[in-house]
């Protein structure tokens, strides 16, 4: 093997493009001529070659880069479209403090759904609960509070005492509940999540982390619509309760307009960490309800109860300047009706009963490209709501955004003996 004419070393990039480039340069110049003419092209196709082999890479790179946040970790989800739009550590594991009180809330809805307690029913104040430290309600032994009070003081007081008191009230005793809660961490998808308490003291395992939240909150949100408004109280005290704890901590409801949650936590080891929820009217979304669009923001670990909501509100407002809210497909209209075998209906419709609606960088929208993956053939029956394959987006560049699952909107039944024969027939001979 020769060595490299240009540089001494065994055949370098340079002189495999000449090599390449000019196999059978003969005009009748010097070989000096001929030569330098060679590198001088070599290296010019060499440039041209790099520039080109990272263009699919430099073209990727259009996604909006997040703002510097101080926080421990952080994660920002477009709760509309259900994409995560930043994050910083999402899946580190941290103590949570009183956004513990997220999944105290879940279990306590859930039993006001279900109908195992009610919203007027009354609570004993136990010992347990009343000796409680950290934030308080300022309940005693004496009362006996109904339960959406004490949602309130759990809620917007962050109150340890309401706390204890609801979990004793739904659980039968604390230790039931907490076990009831580590069982809907794992319903929910709650991997990285163990919870020691109802309230979010500091107790070794009772760790979280940001995606794990983001989780909770949104379900919280969906399962739950009929309780989110007791997140946007700014002030509650109970009767006969001093007023030193009667302010939602969550500084934010009291700063933009469009936030209307969650919930705040701290503690020495866990830092100042916030949940928070914003809805804003987006253009072209639609009308009412439709048209809105609502952000979740996760932040754990700041340093300060005015950097947890300084912080957040850059997370929020960044969101909604950064990314738009693409409407594809209205609400029931199918993405596709792709053909289908031994069935009744020729072809089964899929798409989303709310319709798909994408988060793009801001100004990407026209330019989106869709494609439908889905398993094939399609053989009936198909059951309206079930999964069935799902809506790829991706930018012009081709970097994917997002991939939808889809759904079937109508059900398609089996057809009968002979048309399953047939079509048995024919899907062997394709």
């Amino acid at each position: 093997m020769a060595s490299c004419r240009c540089c001494g070393s065994w055949r370098c990039a340079i002189c495999a493009a000449e090599a390449a480039a000019l196999p059978a340069f003969s005009l009748s110049v010097s070989k000096d001529s001929v030569l330098l003419l060679r590198r001088l092209f070599a290296r010019v196709l060499f440039v041209c070659l790099s520039a080109v082999a990272v263009l699919p890479a430099a073209a990727q790179m259009q996604m909006p880069q997040p703002p510097e946040v101080a926080a421990r970790a952080y994660l920002l989800m477009d709760v509309t479209t259900g994409q995560v739009l930043a994050a910083k550590d999402p899946d580190e594991p941290v103590e949570p403090a009183s956004l513990t009180k997220l999944m105290s809330a879940y279990l306590v809805f859930d039993a006001l759904k279900s109908g195992k307690i009610t919203l007027t029913q009354t609570f004993p104040v136990s010992e347990r609960a009343w000796k409680m430290p950290g934030s308080r309600m300022f309940i005693d032994p004496k009362m006996q509070v109904p339960v959406e009070d004490l949602i309130k003081g759990m809620v917007v007081q962050s109150g340890n005492d309401a706390t204890v008191a609801l979990a004793e009230g739904v659980g039968g005793s604390v230790e039931r509940f907490v076990q009831m809660m580590n069982d809907q961490a794992q319903v929910l998808g709650m991997s990285r999540s163990g919870f020691r308490n109802p309230e979010g003291l500091t107790a070794p395992g009772h760790v979280t982390t940001a995606r794990d939240l983001a989780t909770l909150a949104t379900r919280l949100m969906r399962d739950f619509p009929q309780y989110v408004s007791y997140y946007a109280i700014q002030r509650y005290r109970y009767p006969g309760t001093p007023a030193a704890n009667d302010m939602n901590r969550n500084l934010l409801l009291f700063r933009d307009p469009s936030v209307d949650g969650l919930k705040t936590g701290h503690t020495n080891a866990a830092g100042y960490c916030l949940v928070a929820t914003s809805r804003r009217q987006v253009a072209g979304l639609g009308e009412g309800a439709q048209g809105e669009r609502r952000l979740l923001s996760v932040l754990l670990g700041a340093t300060s109860e005015n950097v947890r909501a300084a912080e957040t509100q850059k997370l929020l407002n960044w969101g909604y300047t950064a990314f738009d809210a693409v409407r594809l497909i209205p609400a029931g209209e199918a993405v596709v009706s792709p053909r289908v075998w031994k069935g009744k209906a020729a072809v089964v419709k899929l798409g989303r009963p709310e319709g798909v609606v994408v988060s793009v960088p801001a100004g990407e929208g026209a330019r989106l490209k869709t494609e439908v993956v889905r398993p094939e053939p399609l053989v009936a029956p198909f059951t309206r709501g079930q999964a069935l394959g799902s809506l790829r987006v991706s930018l012009a560049s081709g970097a994917v955004v997002t991939e939808v699952p889809l759904t079937v909107l109508e059900t398609v039944e089996e057809s009968g003996v002979v048309g399953r024969a047939w079509d048995s027939i024919r899907l062997w001979i394709q």
